[in-house]
């Protein structure tokens, strides 16, 4: 059984949400799955020393550039979300409820809808009640939702699984890591393709 390619992200990253899209096709190419892991990047930056690139003056423009750029590139619908960046401990938190209560699939499916919203309509995945509003929409329970993303619980899952991260490596999103060989960034896609089909080089 081949290994799965762990994939780490934050629901404000619009790389990682670019790379979301193109990840699961990839993966099957190879015969691979992906293990998805809900990261806050605030708590991995802090780690690193590192901002997010639109906090500096000189990157910012670039950046926001790029972003609508690579999203282009992979023919993924992108629009820049304002406010930008977000907190998104919330949507992270009903991630891991999602993956430890109902599975994988479950949880994925969020991460997409999750992601789409944001980086396609703008919905503001920091507010609650579009937050909620997200989720009845996704067809999950609202309430349940919401107990979850505020229960100590699961709180307490999503620091873990930061502080794992961190543990092994992970500075920024999107993060994977394929037969132990880590990869940093949406643009690391030829690279990834080229392990996979030929192993190490």
């Amino acid at each position: 059984m081949k290994s799965p390619i762990e994939f780490y992200f934050d629901f404000s990253s619009p790389y990682a949400y670019v790379a979301h899209e193109w990840i699961d096709a990839l993966a099957a190419r190879h015969g691979r799955t992906v293990r998805r892991h809900a990261i806050l990047l605030g708590v991995t930056f802090a780690a690193a020393e590192l901002k997010s690139p639109v906090a500096y003056p000189l990157k910012r423009e670039y950046s926001l550039r790029d972003f609508a750029r690579s999203a282009r590139y992979e023919r993924v619908p992108f629009v820049q979300p304002e406010p930008f960046p977000i907190a998104t401990q919330n949507a992270a938190r009903i991630f891991w409820w999602l993956h430890d209560t109902q599975g994988e699939p479950a949880a994925a499916q969020w991460a997409r809808s999750a992601f789409r919203a944001y980086f396609t309509r703008g919905v503001a995945l920091n507010d609650a009640t579009a937050l909620k509003a997200l989720v009845l929409e996704s067809g999950l329970d609202a309430p349940a939702a919401e107990a979850a993303w505020n229960d100590p619980a699961w709180k307490e899952r999503l620091r873990q699984v930061n502080e794992q991260a961190i543990r092994i490596g992970v500075f920024g999103a999107p993060f994977f890591i394929v037969d132990g060989e880590p990869f940093w960034g949406n643009d690391r896609k030829a690279q990834i393709e080229r392990l996979l089909a030929e192993g190490p080089f």
